[in-house]
């Protein structure tokens, strides 16, 4: 089965074509990331006009680069949140557009469910489960236990900022351009971990849930500090990611103890980050599957990936009164 995946929930505006869920025949993306880097974050009307000129070129370079026509494809998966409802409209629309006009049923996929298929897509065949699974991206922050493709238990999620988040702001803090993540880590990788006492949250009653607000508002507290200078900025960022990260490891552990699991699988841009990958070598025997480096950040791989999956299950695609949502429960 060939199935065109369409992606436009935040600021990239992506399509590709992949076969059976795990074979990329393409792979394409427009990125509004130049844009929003002026308002340290991202501005939702401006994402929305980018898609509404990107959406049709992209879908046209996905097939064109896999050597697919129309005629080929077999099922348009597109992402139906969560999201930004403007940017998830676009897409959604372009995909019903193209459903009618081609005579292909369409099915929707959970965007944040797709991060974990991501990871999934480079693991063996059949998939190990039991697994716990990690969303760690610039919206999102979820800990999972994975029975299988579209069964889970939610574990924990943030109670505040999403772990991607917290390092847009705290780059916002240090004078980094936005998106924050790989800049914060290069200028981490010249600092001292242990130079500032920087701690993540505790949230009462909740062990596996995560809390990065506060530890944002302390990296504020420092860097206002008349003392802070040029030097302390590298110490400042190592200070954090290790803080920031140690903590998504420990909770990581802590679930672990909960039941056997026979592997762990993360998604999200925060995924690309070299300390995590380091932390979770260092402290697991488990298999560990990571997302490709150009799946881990927004994508239509993952789209299609999942959307073959769930059109397998259900036997038939979604009805053309399927409708966006900004918010969507994995579990």
């Amino acid at each position: 089965m060939i199935v065109l995946g369409i992606e436009s929930t935040c600021d990239e505006t992506a399509a590709a074509v992949v076969r059976d869920g795990r074979d990329v025949l393409s792979h394409a993306i427009a990125s509004s990331a130049e844009i929003h880097e002026r308002y340290g974050g991202v501005f939702p009307e401006l994402a929305c006009r980018r898609h509404i000129d990107a959406i049709m070129p992209v879908i046209e370079e996905a097939l064109e680069t896999a050597q697919i026509g129309p005629e080929e494809i077999d099922l348009i998966a597109v992402a139906k949140g969560p999201g930004l409802v403007g940017a998830l409209l676009i897409g959604m629309q372009a995909a019903k557009g193209l459903s009618i006009a081609w005579k292909k049923p369409l099915i929707g996929v959970n965007h944040v469910e797709a991060h974990l298929y991501a990871a999934m897509m480079g693991a063996p065949d059949p998939w190990p489960f039991p697994a716990l699974g990690l969303v760690l991206s610039g919206g999102h922050t979820l800990l999972l236990k994975i029975e299988d493709v579209g069964n889970y238990q939610l574990i924990g999620t943030t109670v505040d900022d999403a772990v991607g988040e917290a390092f847009d702001k705290v780059a916002t803090l240090l004078g980094l351009p936005y998106p924050g993540g790989p800049h914060v880590e290069e200028l981490a990788r010249g600092g001292n971990p242990k130079r500032f006492p920087f701690r993540a949250g505790r949230v009462k009653r909740s062990p596996f849930d995560f809390s990065f607000s506060g530890i944002k508002t302390s990296v504020l507290y420092a860097v206002r500090e008349p003392s802070f200078s040029e030097q302390d900025r590298p110490d400042a960022a190592a200070s954090f990611q290790e803080a920031a990260l140690q903590d998504i490891v420990k909770k990581t552990e802590l679930a672990l103890r909960d039941g056997p699991v026979q592997a762990i699988y993360l998604g999200g841009g925060v995924c690309n980050n070299q300390r995590l990958r380091a932390l979770f070598a260092e402290r697991f025997s488990l298999p560990i599957f990571w997302p490709p480096t150009d799946m881990s950040a927004d994508n239509a791989v993952m789209i299609a990936g999942l959307g073959f999956q769930k059109f397998l299950q259900c036997g038939k695609g979604d009805p053309l009164d399927l409708e966006v949502a900004t918010r969507i429960p994995v579990a």
